[in-house]
């Protein structure tokens, strides 16, 4: 069995985590991830901290195994989230777009574990002087939100740069890309997209579907005028997106008309106007099973590819 530094200190039996995405990780997935072997993150997104307390308590009524939280901290109840994040005793929390600096003194105190998300070598040294218990390497073939380095190039280099165990993000979905980021200096990785398409995500079918169908160039990159690129799988929304871009509309307008967009495409289903955030690797997702087979499989593939791999090793 796969086994690494992530696994005692989270207290998990497999070291993969499924990414905290706004409207989708919810307690049915979560706890799922959790129940599995994994560690199931609730994506708290811009969701009001009394709604991520439900949430919280939702999962902890499904699996008494170890959770996380992430926070947004461009949503407008960051603070108020984090607080209840810590009141909860959530055993972890990830980080998005802003640094937790002032909040760890807090979450050691009350034993929490924090990893942010980073897509730079020196913001992964900032966060490691801060206190971090390890951060997560998200590259650029992530969906939603992304930064500007693929994971290859930006995994070996946050690893080489640190001493805190680094969790590999972006464009992993099967036993391949586990192997190849543990390859990389990775202690484990993160999945967001190959989760979405699980029979306890309560995502639309419709979503789910965009994903299935996706091929390996169908994702394209909205937002790079306003400093928040998203990638989404390309459709009307998008293709108009890119032209008020193109046309120089102000990112007031593109915000006001982006506002919305992807609760109309997971929880309405909404697949030609909404927000379809997934990464690049959904070329590579062809089915729909539960989560407990997704873990158990991509595990076993792994397993079976480093086997594979001792067998080019040979003694002179």
């Amino acid at each position: 069995m796969i086994k690494t530094k992530i696994c005692d200190l989270l207290n998990i039996k497999y070291p993969i985590l499924q990414g905290g995405m706004a409207w989708i990780s919810t307690a049915e997935l979560v706890s799922a991830v959790s129940n599995a072997g994994g560690l199931g993150i609730i994506g708290s997104g811009n969701m009001e901290p009394d709604l991520v307390r439900e949430e919280i308590r939702k999962v902890k009524s499904l699996t008494d195994k170890p959770f996380g939280v992430n926070i947004y901290f461009l949503s407008p109840y960051a603070e108020e989230v984090m607080n209840v994040v810590i009141e909860e005793r959530v055993p972890v929390v990830t980080t998005g777009a802003g640094n937790p600096g002032k909040f760890i003194p807090r979450l050691k105190e009350k034993g929490i574990k924090i990893f942010p998300l980073v897509s730079s070598v020196s913001l992964a040294k900032r966060l490691e002087k801060l206190g971090v218990d390890g951060v997560i390497a998200e590259g650029m073939e992530c969906g939603g939100h992304i930064g500007e380095i693929t994971t290859m190039a930006l995994v070996p280099q946050v690893v080489s740069a640190v001493n805190i165990p680094v969790i590999a993000a972006g464009g992993i979905a099967d036993g391949r890309g586990f192997v190849a980021a543990l390859a990389l200096g990775a202690q484990g990785i993160q999945m967001g997209t190959r989760f979405i398409a699980s029979i306890e995500c309560r995502a639309h079918e419709n979503y789910k579907i965009e994903i299935l169908k996706a091929k390996d160039r169908d994702t394209v990159i909205t937002g790079l005028s306003t400093r928040h690129p998203v990638r989404v799988i390309y459709n009307k929304l998008a293709r108009e997106f890119l032209e008020m871009e193109k046309r120089g509309i102000s990112i007031e307008e593109l915000e006001k008309f982006g506002t919305g967009r992807l609760k109309s495409a997971v929880i309405d289903g909404d697949i030609e106007y909404g927000s379809v955030m997934a990464g690049q690797i959904s070329g590579l997702i062809s089915d729909i099973k539960s989560v407990k087979d997704i873990i158990e499989d991509i595990v076993k593939e792994a397993e079976e590819i480093l086997k594979k791999l001792n067998n080019y090793i040979r003694e002179n």
